[in-house]
């Protein structure tokens, strides 16, 4: 019962409860606020998707896919392509959706619930430093391409040091690096093309008195030379090379204008994919017969070669060293935002959502160099380095399409939960929920050509280790108050007036 103040009419409230350790560490989440800033500029956006599209597996794994599949291998890129590119369409009407979103985990984390954030974001952390480890090792032995004596632990460290110096001063610091990163692949591949045209037109004849002709490209045993089991063969190979195509997805907390960069940047997927993957093999397939390219070596050097490039090998060598430098750089950038996301959410240590003055994640900067140093290890690692790269970087292929098949389920909830935004929204999904299932349908098909050879079917009975893992993790982390408190206030942020509109122009 309320108490009278000495005969007054005025009713003295009882003393507040004190506040629960709960309420206590939300408060201090609500508090800080700590928020990323929108630097990265509509270039830097363009160019980050373009790179994130082309890999180093188009630059020296192309020539494994061809020897296995022939020319089909260009169906095999405009498959993957074109299924990928409505998980990127889904992604972009979700991100749009709440402006409030900094990346996919976030959606993930509101529409599915807590332990969706934790499973994607975590596992799209170790996508990152598997291939960013891989890059590492590759980069070592780029720069053993020019001063063959130098130790690669070197080369290495180096790599990491430099990398984690272009990212630590700003976000825009690391939209510049990924910027010209991926100019000097773009220039490479159009390069490439060009210089294969003029061959072809001039009927130019190699050495060995093979003609530079379109028709190589189904002359020599049809479009499918080798079958309907090479031509699934290819994909095994050809998914990894597509690793990196969400990345944009990671950027949009520091995007400026992202209702009108993002959308740009998603639907440009199919002309890049149509340029750079399948522009540049047709013309090295037209221009060099497909029993002819060598399945260890790349078929750009040997093309430029062919042209009568002198330098040809030191300049393929160059690009190829920059793209893995540019993976290594997006891997940096991309596994430091998710683990700030994580600690946001409170799924991963609070420490790691601190930020610089200048709005940078430093601390899950270094904690994920820390990782990737791991790549140093693996440069002694004996001489069965290169079988358990194969199947390190197949598990990686996997877990990416785990954290692709997250974004739809994402979005099938967000249909489910929130139909007003899909009305509302001006970049929808094409075909909406029945696309989801397509794609669906084609992720199972890559898990069973993956079943064919022995290394992928070792790399994909290996993979749920790391469920596992998550799974235990999450049992401990999700009964801790403060987890608890940290994800009601990322809830309540999400209701927050964004900083630009929510409604996106296409």
């Amino acid at each position: 019962m309320p108490q009278l103040s000495n005969g007054a009419d005025t009713l003295i409230a009882p003393p507040p409860a004190p506040p629960t350790p709960e309420a206590r560490a939300a408060e201090a989440t609500s508090a800080e606020s700590p928020h990323l800033a929108r630097s990265l500029s509509n270039r830097h956006i363009q160019l980050i998707a373009i790179g994130g599209a082309i890999g180093t597996g188009l630059f020296m794994g192309s020539g494994k896919t061809i020897s296995l599949a022939g020319p089909s291998v260009i169906f095999v890129y405009m498959i993957i392509g074109f299924m990928l590119f409505f998980v990127m369409r889904a992604m972009g009407e979700l991100l749009l959706s709440n402006l409030n979103y900094k990346s996919f985990t976030d959606f993930a984390a509101d529409l599915l619930g807590p332990w969706a954030g934790f499973f994607t974001g975590w596992t799209y952390w170790f996508c990152w430093i598997v291939t960013g480890i891989a890059d590492i090792v590759a980069i070592a032995g780029y720069v053993r391409y020019w001063w063959a004596d130098l130790p690669l632990w070197i080369p290495a460290v180096s790599a990491i040091v430099l990398l984690l110096s272009l990212n630590l001063p700003t976000v825009k610091a690391f939209g510049e690096t990924e910027f010209w990163f991926a100019l000097v692949k773009i220039v490479a591949i159009v390069t490439l093309i060009v210089v294969g045209i003029v061959m072809v037109f001039n009927s130019f004849t190699a050495p060995n008195g093979a003609e530079a002709s379109f028709t190589n490209l189904w002359n020599d045993g049809g479009m499918f030379p080798t079958g309907v089991m090479g031509f699934v063969a290819g994909f095994q190979i050809a998914v990894f090379a597509f690793v990196g195509l969400e990345l944009v997805g990671t950027t949009a907390a520091e995007t400026k204008s992202p209702e009108r960069t993002l959308p740009k940047a998603i639907n440009s997927i199919p002309i890049r994919i149509m340029l750079f993957y399948v522009g540049a093999l047709v013309v090295i397939m037209a221009v060099t017969p497909w029993r002819e390219i060598v399945a260890d070596k790349s078929p750009f050097v040997g093309m430029f070669s062919l042209a009568g490039l002198g330098i040809a090998a030191s300049l393929i060598n160059f690009v190829v060293l920059t793209s893995a430098a540019s993976s290594a750089n997006s891997g940096m950038y991309s596994t430091s935002r998710m683990i700030y996301g994580l600690a946001l959410e409170g799924d991963a240590p609070s420490r790691l959502r601190r930020l610089t003055k200048r709005k940078v994640p430093a601390s899950a900067l270094f904690f994920s160099c820390v990782f990737l140093l791991g790549g140093v290890a693996l440069l002694y690692a004996g001489t069965s380095i290169m079988e358990a790269f194969t199947v390190v970087t197949t598990i990686s292929a996997l877990l990416f399409m785990f954290v692709w098949s997250m974004i739809l389920i994402s979005y099938l909830a967000y249909r489910r939960k929130h139909p007003e935004r899909h009305a509302r929204s001006a970049f929808k999904l094409p075909g909406g929920v029945v696309m989801v299932w397509v794609v669906f349908g084609f992720f199972g098909f890559l898990l069973w050509a993956l079943t064919q050879q022995a290394d992928t079917l070792r790399a994909l009975l290996v993979t749920p280790v790391w469920f596992v893992v998550l799974g235990v993790a999450w049992a401990i982390v999700r009964r801790r108050p403060h987890h608890v408190a940290r994800y009601e206030a990322f809830r309540r942020a999400l209701q927050e007036p964004s900083e630009t509109s929510s409604t996106p122009v296409v």
